[in-house]
């Protein structure tokens, strides 16, 4: 489980590797002679000039202009933000979506995937939960845009995107993932192949006992992707405990668990 100290850290990283993004080079080459003289000053002239000082210092300067928050401030109001983080209202998502459905089963540390841009408000909440998070997107500027919002939302400690063909690539992972994510909308988009090839390796990267959420986007149905599970055992959602006068229900999406081997049901324990 990643620390306080070590979110505050990747915040402030962050922070400081967007701000030099939207410098022009000439603007940078400027911040590093502040940085030049500011050595010479604090030293009187008596210093290396190392890289890692000047690193440092250029690094210093930043967090000034961009006046960031010592580590007890942001603390403190990082928790109050975390809480709130951990609401799937705070995202958009209905509190009995399937993704919302599944947190109680999650634990931090737990391994979750989330493929397609139409899911991306579900990769934001299980990042508040502090499960280690890797998404599969199809398209650069999706996840560029993503990446940012987790910086801004201080949920990068445990989380890594890739751009990929989606069922013609699929990263290499250290072990196992106890949930996947999928957005409907991506999947209807994808060739008939590339679709099967994908949903094949998503449940072979999911433990057994594991949860598939598919969520409805893009005019993608989840229920239209039952059948890729004829073996899998379905969790029923619950339903919404009010209805919203006037207003259509939307789709909280499907669940379906992986099943245990059927060997797993004879082994002893004596």
């Amino acid at each position: 489980m990643v620390s306080p100290k070590q979110h505050y850290q990747e915040y402030v990283f962050q922070r400081i590797e967007d701000y030099k993004n939207s410098l022009a080079r000439d603007e940078l080459l400027r911040l590093g002679n502040d940085a030049a003289l500011e050595i010479q000053d604090a030293t009187e002239g008596q210093y290396f000039l190392t890289e890692v000082v000047m690193q440092e210092t250029v690094d210093d300067i930043i967090k000034k202009r961009l006046r960031l928050p010592s580590f007890k401030r942001w603390r403190e109001k990082h928790a109050k933000v975390r809480q709130a983080q951990k609401s799937p209202t705070h995202w958009g998502l209905e509190r009995n979506s399937a993704v919302a459905a599944i947190l109680p089963r999650l634990e931090a540390g737990d391994r979750a995937l989330v493929v397609g841009g139409g899911a991306e408000a579900a990769a934001y909440l299980l990042a508040a939960h502090d499960v280690h998070l890797t998404c599969l997107f199809g398209d650069d500027r999706t996840c560029t845009r993503i990446e940012a919002r987790m910086a801004a939302e201080s949920l990068t400690g445990n989380f890594e995107a890739f751009v990929a063909m989606l069922g013609s690539w699929f990263p290499s992972l250290d072990q196992p993932v106890h949930l996947v994510v999928i957005d409907a909308g991506t999947l209807a988009t994808l060739p008939s192949p590339r679709r099967v090839s994908l949903m094949a390796r998503l449940q072979d990267a999911t433990v057994p006992g594991g949860v598939h959420a598919v969520m409805p986007g893009g005019g993608g149905a989840a229920e239209a992707w039952v059948s890729f599970y004829p073996d899998w055992e379905r969790i029923p959602v619950p339903a919404r405990s009010t209805r919203t006068r006037g207003k259509r229900e939307s789709s909280p999406g499907v669940l379906m668990s992986r099943p245990f081997p059927p060997a797993a049901s004879h082994v002893s324990t004596a």
